[in-house]
């Protein structure tokens, strides 16, 4: 939280876990999601939406470093069909959050998934979410996803595994949506660094409707910039950053996060870079949706650099 936060009941669970390196400290809560809730460097604090922690936690918002599972983005519809298997949502269960148009948004909400430390040293965390009983109602795919965070000077990595059950292939879909921002500076003052990339055309739903474009890529100030769109990667170690006096945040894609969705509303004082595993919808439309045979395993990986002041 930033210095003048207050301390919510959510941010203060006994469970938060905290991970350091040198000028880099993070904190994690698992037993909500494994949410990031705070990323300070040299003593300030570069995450964003994280004042309101139980607010967040009671609409289902997404907050500081949450995963998105089992999709990121929205679905186009409450229903899906995906590794041979026709699931229809119930628009009224706890474990869904609604976009303003009704379509399922970002899986199920941090809040509600309980992962169980593994190890925990200074610098690093592993945990595991057992995917069974009551969020089988959402994604019928028995699995289990494992985390593990690093911390080594300047930069924080995420390596997330998914290994598939016995009886069935897995679908993968999640994503994490990092809110990141720059302190002692106002938003028009940023300058942002993206790739080119391939531009999936949206639809006014925020789903992409099949039609694509060119990217150019951006460098330069975030100043007018208004932006919530979705891509796929020309280059799967893609980087993405924000900067201003000498600070700059990199996002960079390790492994197999082949979609971003870049956020940055031109009236907020953030800006998301989002690594993907799959477009937006794709358990709805199928495109790219990569399945896990039963037994099987899926790993992807991306970190976050702090460099400068």
């Amino acid at each position: 939280m930033r210095k003048d936060a207050p301390v919510s009941a959510v941010a203060s669970a006994p469970s938060a876990v905290n991970v350091t390196a040198g000028d880099l400290q993070a904190r994690f809560i698992p037993a909500y999601g494994m949410l990031g809730i705070s990323l300070r460097h040299r003593g300030e604090e570069l995450l964003r939406r994280i004042d309101d922690l139980d607010a967040a936690a009671a609409k289902g918002s997404t907050a500081g470093i949450p995963l998105l599972h089992p999709w990121a983005n929205r679905l186009a519809g409450p229903s899906y069909r995906a590794a041979g298997r026709l699931v229809e949502l119930d628009p009224s269960s706890p474990l869904l959050h609604l976009d303003g148009n009704g379509l399922p948004m970002h899986g199920i909400p941090w809040a509600r998934l309980a992962w169980q430390v593994r190890a925990v040293t200074a610098s690093s965390l592993e945990a595991r979410l057992d995917w069974s009983r009551e969020l089988l109602s959402i994604f019928p795919y028995p699995h289990r996803l494992e985390l593990a965070i690093d911390a080594r000077e300047g930069t924080l990595s995420f390596h997330t595994r998914l290994v598939a059950g016995p009886d069935g292939p897995v679908p993968v879909s999640f994503g994490f949506h990092p809110y990141f921002g720059l302190p002692g500076a106002q938003r028009s003052e940023w300058r942002a660094r993206l790739p080119a990339m391939t531009e999936l055309l949206l639809d006014a739903r925020g789903i992409p409707t099949g039609e694509e474009r060119s990217f150019p890529g951006v460098d330069g100030p975030l100043d007018g910039l208004d932006l919530d769109a979705g891509f796929a990667v020309l280059d799967e170690r893609a980087t993405f950053s924000v900067a201003v006096a000498g600070r700059r945040i990199t996002v960079r894609f390790l492994s197999n996060y082949r979609y971003a969705q870049v956020f940055a509303p031109r009236d907020r004082d953030f800006v998301a870079f989002e690594p993907m595993t799959a477009p937006t919808a794709a358990l709805s439309s199928g495109r790219d949706l990569r399945v896990v045979e039963p037994g099987g395993e899926f790993r992807a990986g991306f970190e976050v650099r702090i460099e400068g002041e």
